[in-house]
């Protein structure tokens, strides 16, 4: 089983921007030396809680103090983006940690609808053109684009280009994964959709690509671990504001896996068994910076064993 980390980048105990940032690169720095496989940082607009409007901007600095772990986008909203200013960021990126960066793409707009407004104008309009937007951004990854029949190349062209996932919630989502021939990541977090459904169509509707040869999925769950399931529970129960969206009560959404490392361990091999993936994608927001990184020590060391490291199972 691999595990992989998505990062809000809260703000938490009242913290500033700037500490909030601080503990970003902090996690990034204990999740390589735990060994999860992947940082990906979330982007998000005019939210107070939050701190990363820019991911692509926080993986930079935060390349610039890890050495293996691969960075990404968690997601970045390409509605909101030309595909020729995205190729070109991630392959700068691309250019300055060879081999490591993920480009995560997502179509929420990830702020208010007046938010959405200000960034990039009528984001229906942008969300109807993604399929287009695509496309773009697949043959600027090829360097196969033109403008009026003349070739027009993003660069640096880096050693490798960055790996391109797509990430969801339903089977729309899905289904654009498997036509431009990404990976997939399915939010269970924030979706009461059947993961299992959701990534058998993506399997089966899977076209290869120049992105991708083969399907390749990742579960995203939100999960908090404490020594005890009591204090899990209490710490679930003093960020609940944080583990659901404002205004949601999440009855509607699977439960946060809360409990003791062997619980969350359990819990993720079912979902494991069911989903057919061997990766997870794991959110944790706990009340505090520390309980936080806690829960993701804990979880690593009950999957991967007290000296860490990249599972082989």
């Amino acid at each position: 089983m691999k595990l992989s980390l998505l990062d809000l980048v809260p703000l938490l105990e009242g913290a500033d921007a700037a500490t909030a940032l601080a503990q970003a690169r902090r996690l990034a720095q204990t999740a390589e030396r735990l060994g999860y496989s992947r940082y990906w940082a979330a982007e998000h607009h005019d939210m107070p809680g939050l701190a990363c409007p820019a991911p692509e901007v926080l993986l930079s600095h935060i390349g610039a103090h890890t050495e293996r772990i691969r960075l990404g986008s968690g997601a970045l909203l390409l509605p909101h983006y030309k595909p020729i200013k995205v190729a070109e960021t991630f392959r700068l990126l691309a250019a300055l940690y060879p081999g490591r960066i993920d480009l995560g793409i997502g179509r929420a707009p990830g702020g208010s609808a007046h938010m959405s407004m200000a960034l990039s104008g009528n984001f229906l309009e942008n969300v109807r053109q993604l399929p287009e937007s695509l496309r773009s951004l697949s043959a600027l990854l090829a360097d196969e684009f033109r403008v009026e029949d003349v070739p027009v190349q993003a660069m640096p062209v880096p050693p490798a280009d960055p790996e391109v996932w797509l990430l969801g919630t339903n089977q729309k989502s899905a289904s654009y994964a498997a036509e431009f021939g990404t990976g997939y990541v399915f939010g269970q977090f924030m979706s009461d959709r059947d993961g299992a459904e959701v990534f058998s169509a993506y399997a089966r509707e899977f076209r290869p690509t120049s992105l991708g040869a083969a399907p390749r999925a990742i579960v995203a769950v939100s999960v908090l671990c404490a020594d005890t399931e009591e204090e899990a529970h209490r710490l679930a129960s003093e960020s609940k504001r944080l583990l659901q969206p404002e205004g949601d009560s999440g009855a509607d959404r699977p439960k946060p896996m809360i409990g003791t490392p062997r619980q969350v361990k359990a819990a993720l091999e079912q979902l494991q068994r069911d989903c057919g993936v061997d990766e997870f994608m794991i959110v944790t927001l706990g009340p505090d910076y520390e309980s936080r990184l806690r829960s993701y020590e804990l979880l690593a060391d009950a999957v991967w064993g007290a000296a860490g490291g990249i599972s082989t199972a």
